[in-house]
């Protein structure tokens, strides 16, 4: 089989001269670069590695300028697009009473995403779909789930070949297989989506498809500090990024406002820091039985939690637990308010770093995760002389508990160790881009997440009833159209880790606001750090995440309705 090259054709990429567009990044000689490793809870290292196989499928169609065609009705429509898809003649794949998920043997982490896939399908057709066990081909009118792809897929990366007689699912290993039910879940009428049997038919259109993501890591950060979300509002938040490829969830537990995770050397952050919220509210916090409950759950959707302890600044709640961390020894008042940078751990004394040891001693032992986020931002009542000083000694705390540093841009103005990991949160200003450039100087590598495209808690537009101004409003297409290696002049493409859209809580207290705010935008953050550079055109994904609606409808997501979107 060969390949002569990829051809863009109706907002589509095909291979000229190959009869499998299934194994396009095969026949094509292309391999993953970074990601080979990434597996289970410890993906994040390799997410954060350099950018994935998908990186030779935009090279194919890069030379290409022009918009794309608007969709025809009849293209597939997914979100994040994939690298390649087309329609093929093989005939629609119907799925029946008698239809089962049949796993190719010795994956026992395959046969859970098949059960996962299993239980999308069942309430909605009231079929059994039973999940089996069996080698060879696989039996006709079958969901065929095979985990044994060429390892030039890397962890992600998956092929899905459906025609009248099976769908075929194709990774290397079982990361691969669940981002392919993911596209198989797309391509099913929305009313899969529904807890009651709906009437179908559940047929699934004849296409090849060739996937991998652009980069790595892929974001989604809530912050549950000014605000407290519920376990199950986390994992409801959790499901419906893992829709669209995310696989980091990135966990703000600490502020200003609120300590939201269980310290048993420290109990009194939880118990008393976290007895409030913005506007003076209940408040809460998790328990360790808790955060591992969310951290399995994300796992089980090949999501990393990242969790983030903010400091220097930002710890009024850490500060009002414990007055001996006060310089002056007096516990201010719990806070309820929303202002930023008023808050400092006090850097000369020795309890400090006690506190800071202790603290993410027991967070790292909960996290299977590579990375803790420890936050670096804002730290305005902290001079730049203790902020170095600060980092300085906090640097090798988090390696000492065999993990790696992940910060805020602020954190590149200390000595950062290997593996650290910078998150820009800039709007283009000079300061920002300095800071950027500075961390990839030192070997830092960069998560992309500027806050006037990124940041969902941004208003829509002056109309929308919450969320923020401050850096500016972020519409559904400003919010779409950008470019992670074009934001830094100087930081392209193999310096970026990857994208995040963080969700910030001032104004958001409840899990219908915070989905309103993400969706529709979130999608489009997924498809800017998964989907080929060449594949993003506003005017075919506005198409695409239209389609997206009756699906969220029926799941009962309060979104956005963007008047630029034409909602079916």
């Amino acid at each position: 089989m060969t390949a002569a090259g990829f051809v863009r054709y109706n907002g589509e990429y095909r291979i000229w001269g190959a009869n499998m567009i299934g194994i396009a990044v095969l026949c094509a000689g292309f391999r993953m670069r970074g990601l080979a490793a990434l597996a289970g809870l410890g993906m994040l290292s390799a997410a954060i590695g350099p950018s994935s196989a998908s990186a030779a499928v935009q090279a194919g169609a890069a030379a290409e300028t022009g918009s794309a065609a608007a969709r025809p009705a009849t293209t597939p429509s997914v979100v994040p697009a994939p690298a390649s898809l087309r329609l093929t003649s093989g005939g629609a794949f119907s799925i029946t009473r008698t239809t089962e998920i049949v796993v190719r043997p010795d994956s026992v982490d395959a046969v859970r995403v098949g059960e996962h896939l299993a239980s999308l399908l069942r309430p909605s057709t009231g079929y059994p779909v039973p999940v089996t066990v069996a080698a060879g081909p696989g039996p006709s009118g079958a969901i065929i789930l095979d985990p044994a792809g060429s390892d030039g897929l890397g962890a992600e990366g998956y092929t899905l070949t459906v025609d009248a007689g099976n769908a075929t699912l194709t990774g290397h290993g079982a990361q691969g297989l669940f981002r392919a039910a993911q596209t198989l879940r797309q391509l099913l009428p929305p009313t899969m989506e529904a807890d009651t049997v709906q009437p179908g038919p559940w047929a699934v259109p004849g296409v090849e498809i060739s996937d991998a993501p652009r980069f790595g890591y892929r974001g989604a950060m809530l912050d549950v500090s000014r605000h407290f979300f519920s376990v199950d509002e986390v994992r409801r938040y959790i499901d419906l990024a893992a829709m669209y490829k995310i696989n980091v969830l990135h966990l703000h537990l600490s502020d200003d406002q609120g300590w939201r995770i269980a310290i048993d050397s420290w109990p009194r952050l939880a118990t008393y820091g976290g007895s409030t919220e913005v506007g003076g509210g209940p408040g809460g916090y998790y328990t360790k039985a808790d955060y591992a409950s969310i951290v399995a759950y994300a796992a089980e959707r090949y999501i990393t939690v990242v969790p983030e302890i903010d400091m220097p600044g930002h710890t009024n709640a850490a500060l009002a637990s414990y007055a001996e961390l006060n310089c002056d020894g007096v516990a201010p008042p719990l806070y309820t308010g929303t202002d930023v940078g008023f808050s400092s751990l006090c850097i000369d004394k020795a309890i400090t770093y006690d506190f800071v040891d202790d603290v993410i001693a027991e967070l790292a032992a909960m996290t299977p995760g590579d990375h803790v986020h420890m936050g670096g931002d804002e730290a305005h009542a902290t001079t730049p002389e203790d902020y170095q000083t600060f980092l300085g000694r906090v640097f090798p705390i988090v390696g000492a508990q065999g993990k790696r540093v992940m910060g805020w841009q602020e954190i590149a103005a200390g000595p950062l160790p290997p593996g650290a990991v910078t998150q820009y949160w800039g709007t283009g200003d000079a300061r920002s881009a300095d800071l950027t450039r500075l961390a990839v100087q030192k070997g830092a590598r960069v998560v992309m997440s500027p806050a006037n495209r990124a940041y969902l808690d941004m208003k829509y537009n002056r109309s929308t009833p919450y969320g923020l101004t401050w850096a500016g409003y972020t519409s559904v297409k400003k919010s779409y159209a950008w470019d992670p290696a074009s934001q830094v002049a100087g930081v392209g493409e193999s310096d970026i880790a990857g994208v995040e859209a963080p969700l910030w809580s001032e104004t958001i207290d409840d899990i219908d606001k915070a989905e309103f705010m993400a969706y529709p935008r979130l999608p489009g953050i997924a498809e800017i750090g998964w989907s080929p550079a060449s594949t993003h055109d506003w005017n075919d994904y506005r198409n695409r995440l239209a389609d997206q609606g009756p699906r969220w409808d029926i799941m009962g997501v309060d979104y956005y309705r963007a008047p630029d979107v034409p909602w079916r």
